[in-house]
């Protein structure tokens, strides 16, 4: 097999350190090691810079340099020869590496200690194994190019935006062995992710939001970048993260409407990779383990792969033009039984609580809110998609109004927190809402206390 930068890109996980060799411009040689070494692509990698240091010093003078790394499963060593390009101090890479960094850092007893200052990029000018004793490589336990396959024939059958989650997250579990993973849709008018599905946890967390740039989601939805930690670090515990930004921001007195995530308690491994078309942001694909270095480069090619498929998926279910209604029939209002439902709209974050029981928020709680004055006033209990992307009193973004994700989301938190109301799909761009007997909304100024 050709040594290529490409072979050995577990080196670059940061499972050991590496060595890097510098030169001053007066010929005085250094040695040090190096927290992190990123691979880019075949001809480019990153180093961290850290500490103005003498390793930084020579490089600055001289843009040589050499760096040692160690496989970590078979021993065997290379050597890598590089050339200085550039600093980059934001952005995508820097961010990776960051995120990464503060891994290593965890794992390692040195939080605080290793706070990345800039990524550094060096073109690779040769790369030599040096000769030794290894072990034999490990056998990989998934075939990732069939895994990819299965998935993304899995996808291609999906009639619907609902069916195409759903069988996204079955894939990775089935042919992938990811068992935690979870999927956000991006609502650009709130600058937030709301989960629409999860698999593998005690709880969904269906309707649970995260700010743009919040924990290892945010960060990869806000520079629309893969986020791979492969130890577990606090700076980017998304649960932690919102609760947060939400008390800074002076929400503390409305934290009974926050729904937890689902995610696991102390993650090893967490990766998200964002769902893009163009510079569209649609969303975020998130994964995590237990275990610690569980998900490597191979784990990041393949969802970026179908992830690629998946946001391609979801435009053309979005895209597809909603069914003409035909003239309905008069609504035949529906009998009453029983004690009427109470329901509370607060119309500032168009809140919704069904008793005491919050439900959610957002153009879903309006939607919901519309649905059950139609209900309340008519009798009305079959819907379109059509008739609510036309209701102005709903507030869909002109672009991208993701109303088929927003419909899935209420119904799933109606199925979870709901015996007396639900959703049910009736055909194409039609649902019903199921109501066990008489409702009383109740519209409430000002905001959720």
């Amino acid at each position: 097999m050709t040594l290529t930068i490409d072979s050995i890109r577990d080196c670059f996980d940061g499972a050991i350190p590496g060595l890097i060799a510098t030169c001053s411009a007066d010929g005085v040689p250094n040695v040090s090691y190096v927290s992190e070494v990123h691979y880019m692509d075949s001809e480019h990698l990153a180093l961290t810079f850290q500490f103005f240091s003498k390793t930084r010093e020579n490089v600055l003078a001289n843009p040589f340099v050499t760096v040692m790394l160690l496989q970590p499963h078979t021993a065997a060593k290379f050597r890598i020869a590089l050339r200085y390009l550039r600093t980059e101090t934001e952005g995508p890479l820097f961010e990776r590496m960051k995120a990464k960094l503060a891994g290593i850092a965890s794992h390692s007893g040195m939080s605080g200690v290793f706070v990345l200052r800039g990524a550094d990029v060096y073109r690779v000018l040769s790369l030599e194994r040096v000769p030794g004793r290894t072990l034999p490589p490990p056998p990989s336990p998934i075939n990732m190019l069939s895994a990819l396959r299965l998935c993304t024939q899995g996808l291609a059958h999906a009639a619907d935006l609902d069916q195409l989650i759903d069988e996204t997250l079955s894939s990775l579990q089935r042919h992938c062995d990811i068992r935690h993973a979870m999927l956000l849709m991006y609502d650009e008018p709130g600058k937030r992710l709301y989960t629409v599905a999860s698999r593998g946890y005690e709880v969904s967390g269906v309707g649970s939001e995260i700010a743009m740039g919040d924990g290892v989601i945010g960060v990869c939805a806000r520079e629309r970048t893969p986020i791979r930690l492969t130890h577990t670090t606090s700076d980017y515990v998304y649960g932690r993260a919102i609760r947060e930004s939400a008390a800074q921001a002076g929400f503390a007195d409305r934290l009974e409407t926050e729904i937890p995530f689902p995610g696991l308690a102390a993650p090893g491994s967490e990766l998200a990779v964002p769902l893009t078309l163009g510079s569209r942001l649609l969303g975020v694909l998130f994964v995590e383990s237990a275990e610690e270095m569980r998900f490597g480069y191979d784990d990041e090619d393949l969802l970026v792969a179908l992830a690629g498929q998946l946001s391609m998926a979801i435009h053309i279910l979005q895209s597809s033009p909603d069914v003409h209604e035909e003239k309905a029939a008069p609504p035949k209002r529906v009998p009453a039984a029983g004690p009427a439902i109470p329901i509370r709209y607060y119309p500032a974050d168009s809140s919704v609580f069904i008793g005491e029981n919050y439900l959610i928020k957002g153009v879903a709680g309006a939607i919901f809110w519309k649905l059950v004055r139609d209900y309340e006033r008519e009798g009305r209990t079959e819907f379109s998609n059509r008739e609510l992307r036309l209701d102005p009193s709903i507030r869909l973004p002109d672009i991208a109004d993701n109303l088929e994700a927003r419909l899935i989301l209420l119904t799933r938190r109606l199925a979870e927190r709901s015996n007396e109301l639900g959703i049910e799909k009736t055909g194409r761009g039609r649902f019903r809402l199921r109501v066990a007997g008489a409702v009383k909304p109740v519209e409430i100024a000002g905001s959720v206390r």
